[in-house]
């Protein structure tokens, strides 16, 4: 596994809070109408989205770095979204989260043999799973979501600037 998607890890929440920088609250929780095609949550949920996603990526990394073929276990971000406030939460607390989540475990990334990147745990619904995968899509699933708040920018009037 090439390392170097460790410090893409770790950069995630900087990418985060770069995205949402600038936006007031009312953007924040602007939902887009069915037909924007920019996804349907709102930036904050969005937000939210990817620090609980995050928060249960990072325990079950850590199970697979710890137990031999832990099981995985989904769940419904769908629901997650509908039922945990996401609307009501503080977005920049999330970002906070997020980012230090993410600095604090890419520490314990760096310290791990190559080998324990092949390392494998079992999720109900995908199968085997190892950590080099786990840290890979943590760092797709990033970016995919930025690719909506990106779009959802556009539409606010709002572009980010490169």
């Amino acid at each position: 596994m090439d390392r170097a998607i460790i410090d893409q890890y770790e950069q995630g929440g900087q990418k985060l809070r770069d995205a949402v920088r600038g936006l007031s609250q009312v953007d924040l929780l602007w939902v887009p109408p069915p037909d924007a095609d920019v996804g349907r949550w709102s930036i904050q949920q969005i937000v939210l989205h990817l620090m609980d996603a995050d928060l249960i990526w990072t325990a079950r990394m850590k199970c697979i770095i710890a137990e031999d073929d832990p099981l995985i276990v989904g769940y419904d971000e769908s629901k997650f979204a509908a039922e945990l406030f996401y609307d009501q939460q503080d977005a920049d607390s999330a970002i906070r989260i997020f980012d230090l989540n993410r600095r604090q475990f890419a520490g314990v990334l760096r310290k791990l043999p190559d080998s324990a990147f092949s390392r494998a745990g079992r999720h109900n619904e995908r199968g085997a799973v190892t950590l080099g995968q786990s840290v890979h899509w943590m760092v797709e699933h990033v970016e995919h979501h930025l690719g909506f708040v990106r779009r959802k920018r556009e539409r606010l009037g709002k572009p980010l600037k490169d």
